[in-house]
């Protein structure tokens, strides 16, 4: 986490390009969520990104039975 942490604050993404650059695995839902995988696919991340604004929100950090109950585009 302090990892992705760290990288995420120091990113200038503009667009979800700029995401998949960085992180091949991370996934795009609707309302510009983004889910990451972190620690080996051990948990999941999900954010809001504000691509305009340069920022980002974290919504959720969980494991994947935890995600499974979650609608991410939403949270």
């Amino acid at each position: 986490m302090r990892v992705w942490y760290a990288e995420a604050g120091r990113a200038d993404w503009k667009s979800p390009a700029d995401i998949k650059a960085a992180h091949r695995n991370a996934s795009f839902l609707a309302n510009n969520r983004v889910v990451f995988n972190i620690k080996g696919n051990d948990f999941r991340l999900v954010a809001a990104v504000h691509y305009n604004r340069g920022m980002m929100f974290v919504r959720f950090v969980g494991t994947h039975a935890e995600y499974d109950r979650i609608d991410a585009a939403t949270i």
